[in-house]
């Protein structure tokens, strides 16, 4: 008889370790993000609003090399439920589209499409857009009077150009972006990223191509000229969450709408400046702005 009770007290033993496993296992949200600061911060920003409006749990896989080739497949299998992306990327990328839109259409675009092809959802724009621009001194700015990409056209053979090896060789890049505005530039210097900011200050060159929220940008004194005939596409960065996991915990969407319009390119760039040159934690830089947004308790400590 102790016998039959110790092996039946040891199978329920098993069957409610399994179920927890099953239980914690759905109740988990797994999170992707790309390579990069920016993605981190964002991870771990919709990470703290999950926990702090819900019992579910949060996993974030951090820096999926690859970035979207290999976290969209992987969610369309159910490895991740959400990760943070970028409105151009979807579109030229995944759908493979070359037809520009404005930023309204084309999120309402992306809705559609990618709930009928890969059962996605696409929720809540944050408010930023990480796009190609170009930028100046702001002293140059003031001397010539440049505020668009149009103003640069005025005046040929004057500055000097400096990008990246890769923005001379994509599609949509130097080559392109020059014939669509007839920009006409006395030379041009390709340069590992990290030094154009560097090349910008020594006045090694006059002209550089940036993406928006650059940390960098933020104590660069740079103007980013307006590309007035919309050369490049929008990257407006929102959620994109599995329909699965909505049904599942249909708390869900009501949590990651929280970030729906809640970041500029101005505060973007401030947090990765933050991380990338101050080197502090992304979870730090994203307890801070949520808390100055009210969207945590500014009371509580969530960890560095």
């Amino acid at each position: 008889m102790k016998k039959y009770m110790k092996n039946g007290l040891l199978a329920l033993f098993i069957g409610l370790v399994f179920l927890s496993g099953c239980e914690s296992k759905k109740d988990t949200i797994h999170i992707a993000t790309k390579p990069m600061s920016e993605q981190f911060i964002l991870g771990e920003m919709l990470a703290l609003l999950i926990e702090e409006n819900s019992d579910l749990h949060v996993k974030i896989t951090k820096g999926v090399g690859g970035g979207t080739s290999n976290i969209h497949p992987a969610m369309i299998k159910g490895d991740f439920d959400l990760y943070p992306e970028y409105t151009g990327t979807g579109w030229l990328v995944i759908l493979k589209k070359d037809t520009l839109l404005p930023p309204d259409q084309l999120f309402s675009e992306l809705q559609k499409e990618y709930s009928r092809e890969y059962g996605l959802k696409w929720v809540a724009p944050y408010g930023f857009n990480n796009a190609y621009s170009l930028a100046v001194s702001n002293e140059m700015a003031k001397k010539y009077n440049l505020k668009t990409f149009s103003d640069l056209a005025l005046y040929p053979d004057l500055f000097t150009f400096g990008a990246e090896y890769d923005f001379y060789e994509i599609n949509d890049g130097y080559a392109d972006l020059c014939a669509y505005y007839n920009l006409k530039f006395k030379k041009n210097l390709d340069m590992d990223i990290g030094l154009k900011y560097e090349a910008m200050r020594s006045g090694k060159i006059d002209v550089i191509n940036i993406f928006t929220t650059d940390g960098q940008l933020s104590h660069a004194n740079l103007t980013i000229l307006k590309d007035d005939k919309h050369f490049f596409p929008s990257y407006y960065c929102a959620t994109i969450v599995r329909e699965e996991t909505l049904k599942e915990h249909p708390e869900l969407e009501r949590i990651l709408e929280k970030m729906n319009g809640i970041l500029t390119d101005q505060e973007m760039a401030d947090m990765n400046y933050k991380v990338d040159v101050e080197h502090r934690t992304e979870r730090e830089v994203a307890v801070e702005f949520l808390k100055k947004k009210g969207l945590l308790n500014p009371q509580l400590s969530y960890g560095k």
